[in-house]
């Protein structure tokens, strides 16, 4: 019954047009950033957080929200007709999706896109409201020792699941920490690694590393190989699947979901993770495996499945911990923290209407998001004809502008520029940039959780391992570690990566 009264809650908070509105705004925008190469939902998002200060909690989480889930969307689009994938998690998509369009099935192939991502967003936001509020309740009983372990087996978690080398992985972490050192120590009002440059006194901005290294750094890439693009169809018909057709995608789209669901509450980019795996497993079980890569329809539902339910369950970690599993989440936190309001269990409790309207805001958005796409290709085919060099000048306008935005710094624009050329060079060393994000993120607030917990103790470190829940935790990370150094699962797991490429 308390779980029908705080949906009907929810409802009422969503359904208001005002909410409806900026919803509808949301999965506008991220369909259009997801089709349109380059910027993608970290840095629209980002752009975005100034206007936010003007516009009610609610409204503005349900907006950015809006974008984020609406970007796994589009991106499908440009996957499948040219096979250049607008969001990171449509990279396997492109695998099938765009052989499909080569074979004349190209709306066949985005119909199926739209109703497994219909599909996995729906049931995946049922997991959110179920979930959701016990791990909130189990939250509040956290202290600094088990949120400083928690956070610990979130770094371990994207190392181990994070795309390509170990040692790349770890290396990304560690940067990503030391980065995020930079500033005035909280403690001890002490300047860190700032060189004696007063605009580094209070760090680098997130959104400076975020925009550059994924914004940019993404333009830069897409520059280099344009030439290899073609539009390999200009008018998409046969938008609707046969019974046939539905039959093959309704276990992969349940089992995408399932994955998703699970590996999206995981740091270091849930439905990128959620994504490849689906794949894998898809074409592992599949009676002719042999299919994949020329256009089965499989390895379009189950992917698309499991990315649109990552994108939703990462919200789990957000709402309910106050810690993010990925990019977005960060900024999402940075517009509740523009609001006056603290991330963490306390949501749930203190600010209900917030939490269960952007739940509810998630399924009317996935109905939304349905109805956009499929009538509107042709809309999105014009769109991606438009030469990707054109854009680029006004990408990386509304980039700067953005970055310059947060805080007024004309050095944050250089520092972003930096960042790009960072990113550029770490995907030509195969070095994935997630997990130095998430070291970022998580570093400073690791710092914290740690000098409480000592002080708390009074400098004894054993804290961490003599209060269950963080010696739990502890355990668990150190199991993960020595399962994926072990000689065998590491060379499945280099296998599998490079399987997917």
């Amino acid at each position: 019954m308390e779980l029908l009264t705080n949906l009907g809650m929810g409802f009422a908070a969503a359904l208001s047009p005002e909410n409806l509105l900026y919803c509808f705004i949301g999965v506008l925008l991220g369909t259009v950033i997801g089709v349109l190469p380059g910027l993608g939902p970290v840095a629209t998002i980002a752009m975005l957080l100034p206007l936010t200060f003007t516009l009610p909690p609610v409204s503005a989480l349900i907006m950015l929200a809006g974008i984020y889930y609406g970007a796994q969307y589009g991106g499908s689009t440009t996957a499948i007709l040219v096979n250049l994938p607008g969001e990171s998690a449509s990279v396997v998509t492109a695998l099938d999706g765009y052989q499909m369009a080569r074979q004349g099935k190209a709306g066949k192939a985005l119909a199926t896109a739209a109703i497994g991502s219909f599909v996995a967003g729906t049931l995946a936001t049922f997991v959110l409201a179920l979930f959701g509020p016990p791990l909130a309740e189990l939250a509040l009983k956290f202290g600094p020792a088990e949120y400083f372990s928690l956070m610990v087996l979130g770094l371990v978690a994207s190392v181990v699941l994070a795309h390509g080398s170990l040692l790349h992985a770890v290396g990304m972490i560690v940067l990503g920490l030391l980065l995020g050192l930079i500033g005035t120590d909280v403690n001890s009002g002490m300047q860190r690694y700032t060189f004696d440059q007063p605009w580094l006194a209070d760090g680098i901005s997130f959104v400076v590393v975020a925009m550059g290294m994924f914004g940019l750094g993404e333009i830069i890439r897409n520059l280099e190989h344009e030439a290899t693009r073609e539009l390999t169809i200009k008018r998409v018909t046969g938008l609707m699947p046969t019974l046939e057709d539905l039959k093959r995608i309704a276990a992969p789209v349940l089992r995408g979901t399932a994955l998703g669901s699970v590996l999206g509450i995981l740091p270091g980019g849930g439905a990128l993770l959620a994504s490849f795996a689906s794949y894998s497993l898809e074409k592992k079980i599949s009676k002719n495996p042999e299919q994949f890569g020329k256009g089965a329809i499989e390895g379009v539902a189950g992917p698309e499945s499991a990315n649109n339910a990552g994108a939703q369950t990462s919200f789990i970690p957000m709402l309910t911990l106050g810690i993010p599993s990925n990019p977005v989440m960060a900024l999402m936190i940075g517009a509740m923290i523009i609001q006056g309001i603290q991330p963490g269990p306390s949501v749930v409790n203190e600010q209900p209407m917030l939490f269960w309207g952007i739940i509810v805001s998630m399924w009317i958005g996935n109905l939304m998001l349905v109805i956009l796409n499929l009538p509107l290709i042709g809309l999105w085919v014009r769109l991606i004809s438009v030469p990707y060099h054109l854009l680029y000048p006004a990408i990386l306008v509304f980039c700067a502008i953005g970055v310059f935005s947060v805080n007024n710094s004309q050095y944050d624009v250089y520092l972003m520029a930096l960042f790009a050329l960072l990113g550029y060079v770490f995907a030509k060393l195969d070095c994935e940039p997630a997990p130095m994000l998430l070291g970022f993120i998580l570093g400073p607030m690791m710092e914290e959780y740690l000098r409480r917990a000592l002080l708390l103790s009074r400098g004894d470190p054993t804290i961490f391992v003599t209060r269950p829940l963080s010696a739990a935790m502890l355990a668990l990370a150190v199991a993960a570690m020595f399962v994926v150094l072990s000689p065998t699962l590491r060379t499945r797991r280099e296998e599998a990566f490079h399987e997917e490429e």
